[in-house]
């Protein structure tokens, strides 16, 4: 009775969701050219993460190596990019992680994938409100933070602000209040945004050219203590380190590439919309490389021209722009830079609260969260619980954390949801045919699989064959159940000895680079069976269904990948891993307690009424196909 009941746990965890046939009518015509991919990812990417990220990173944790760290950051992406791309495919529905996860993957990844997204985008708008409010404070001469510092003091731990944000609180409860109210995401508005972010961008990076100077670059401990003679405030002054153009060393461009993953969330939606981009199989990768580049040139001009303006030290990491032209005797554009950047915050603030309630309701619509926050308002037409319910968590993080510390907490969550895409595309491949079409109907309108389908090309493998031998030398041309199972445990094995690994280089790289002999004997041995394991997963048949777009170099890629997300991972303080578990805890508790029992596959509940199912469609990506 045990086993049983272990084993229809297990399903549960991993049962997937059948898409919905649909007819010709309903499937959108392909319109999104490679230019227009590029300037979406571009539109989701291009915001906070550039005026208040990269001062923040280059005064404390990088220098002026915070170019480098952009650089580690671009290819990580690349490998994750790649991986999004063939997961999107698989599905041909534009939609989310979070629906991918569910339909490829099961209900416990996709959970996961979808309470981490809702982190993401709550941070994200966290993020925003707190760089406008710095931005203005910056404007008016630092009054409002003066002001909060007297009147709501904290005194709490380190890792929190020295005084509550109210400003920061009250722009995203506001905006939150004209989201209920029916307002809608504009395509217009992301077009006007990403044109002034460009601009003001390249107006940075030319005036770092023409004022920098390359000697922040060569810096030393005798131009630290001159800075330090010359300033009233000693304070404001960063670290020196080392000098020099890596002053915190190789730990500070890891550190700083982690963190700097903020700055490139947002690419991933160009493979979420696989079905409306012609030519996918080459329209999405190459949107995706295109834009990350772009991205990457972007963010390489604008740090290169900050820490050419001002020595790293002398950053103020809270608005570093509007103080560097200052710096460098240009006081009336400080004022410009600073105007222009609120104004483009402003307009990026709908793209990254949007999503949110989005990622709410679905997740509610299919059981997994509270039902009652997919009710929707009579008068305003809008899931209102699900919008005020986002507003309220994303309210009170821009008021009680920093701005680096809500960074933090989104690169990791970032990391997690790239590691799971590529662990994805990693089992996926070698899995039998899978079958994500709906094509059976019960009493209560739909049924969903409990474990893959068995695709009848598919070759059953011998009964008496050796198992040491299927593991190098499977008889099979084509995935089996058993082949199946077998890149399923790799591929598990594989993520457990990387964290590993991670943790060792992480904690201590000295002594494995050293030759420090039981750390570098531990080391070397990780390193020889994960490469065992990769190659074992290799000799396993792959599904040779024709897909528009195949990650290459299976399975180095997707491990490469993995192993460089989760690395990065390592490098967070233990305050962001301890805030990212506890998130991650409030998620499971919530799924074992409610989502697991209340789900579609475990119970179809009643139709929704037209005026929920109409509102869903419009605020829930992806809905269509629920």
């Amino acid at each position: 009775m045990l086993s049983q009941y272990v084993r229809q746990f297990g399903r549960k965890l991993v049962r997937r969701r059948l898409l919905k046939p649909r007819e010709e009518s309903e499937i959108p015509t392909p319109h999104l050219n490679i230019l227009d991919l590029v300037a979406l990812g571009l539109a989701s990417t291009l915001g906070v993460g550039v005026y208040i990220l990269a001062g923040a990173v280059a005064r404390s944790i990088a220098g002026p190596a915070i170019i480098i760290s952009f650089l580690v950051t671009t290819l990580s992406s690349v490998l994750s990019g790649l991986c999004y791309a063939e997961l999107g495919t698989r599905v041909q529905r534009s939609s989310s992680i979070y629906f991918y996860s569910y339909v490829t993957m099961g209900q416990l990844c996709a959970f996961i994938a979808g309470w981490n997204f809702i982190l993401s985008s709550l941070i994200r708008t966290a993020s925003v409100a707190r760089g406008w409010s710095l931005t203005l404070d910056s404007l008016i001469g630092d009054h409002i933070s003066q002001v909060l510092r007297e009147n709501f003091p904290l005194h709490l731990p380190y890792f929190l602000p020295t005084y509550l944000d109210f400003v920061a609180l009250s722009l995203v409860l506001l905006l939150t209040g004209v989201l209920a109210l029916g307002a809608r995401e504009s395509a217009l508005v992301d077009k006007v945004s990403t044109g002034i972010n460009l601009l003001v961008l390249s107006f940075i990076i030319l005036s770092g050219f023409i004022k920098g100077d390359l000697h922040n670059w060569q810096l030393t401990e005798q131009d630290y203590i001159l800075a330090a003679s010359g300033s009233n405030d000693t304070s404001r002054l960063g670290l020196l380190g080392s000098g020099g153009f890596v002053p915190f060393g190789f730990d500070g461009i890891l550190g700083g590439a982690a963190i700097c993953y903020h700055a490139f969330s947002g690419f991933e939606v160009i493979a979420t919309k696989g079905e409306e981009a012609r030519n996918s199989q080459r329209s999405i990768p190459l949107g995706i490389m295109i834009s990350l580049f772009v991205c990457f040139l972007t963010y390489f001009g604008v740090s290169a021209a900050l820490t050419l303006m001002v020595p790293y030290y002398q950053i103020q990491p809270d608005n570093p722009f509007p103080q560097a032209f200052l710096h460098v005797g240009w006081a009336p554009a400080r004022y410009v830079m600073a105007f222009l950047i609120l104004c483009a915050l402003t307009s990026r603030y709908q793209s990254v609260m949007f999503p949110t309630s989005q990622q709410i309701c679905e997740m509610a619509h299919d059981g997994l969260l509270f039902r009652v926050l997919i009710q929707v308002h009579a008068f305003t037409g809008t899931p209102l619980l699900a919008i005020m319910t986002a507003g309220i968590l994303a309210g009170v993080m821009a008021l009680i954390f920093t701005i680096l510390d809500l960074v933090d907490l989104l690169s990791i969550g970032i990391l997690l949801a790239f590691s799971l895409v590529s662990f994805s595309v990693l089992v996926l491949r070698y899995q039998p045919d899978q079958n994500l079409i709906k094509n059976e109907k019960t009493e209560d309108g739909l049924e969903m699989c409990a474990q893959d389908e068995i695709s009848p090309t598919s070759e059953p493998e011998a009964g008496t064959s050796n198992p040491l031998k299927s593991l190098c030398n499977p008889i099979s041309p084509t995935p089996t159940q058993k082949s199946g199972q077998i890149v399923y445990g790799c591929a598990f094995l594989l993520v457990f000895l990387l964290t590993i690994l991670s943790l060792l280089l992480a904690l201590w790289p000295s002594q494995v680079f050293s030759g420090d002999p039981g750390f570098t004997a531990g080391a070397v041995l990780l390193l020889l069976l994960i490469a065992g394991i990769t190659a074992i997963i290799w000799r396993q048949p792959q599904n040779p269904s024709p897909l528009p777009f195949r990650v290459p170099a299976l399975p180095v890629l997707p491990v490469l990948s993995i192993f460089v997300n989760v690395y990065l991972m390592m490098q967070m303080s233990s305050v962001t891993w301890a805030q990212f578990g506890i998130w991650n805890a409030m998620g499971l508790a919530i799924y074992f307690g409610y989502g697991i029992r209340h789900s579609l596959e475990e119970r179809r509940d009643p139709q929704l009424p037209a005026s929920t199912s109409q509102t869903l469609h419009e605020h829930t990506p992806g809905a269509e196909s629920s």
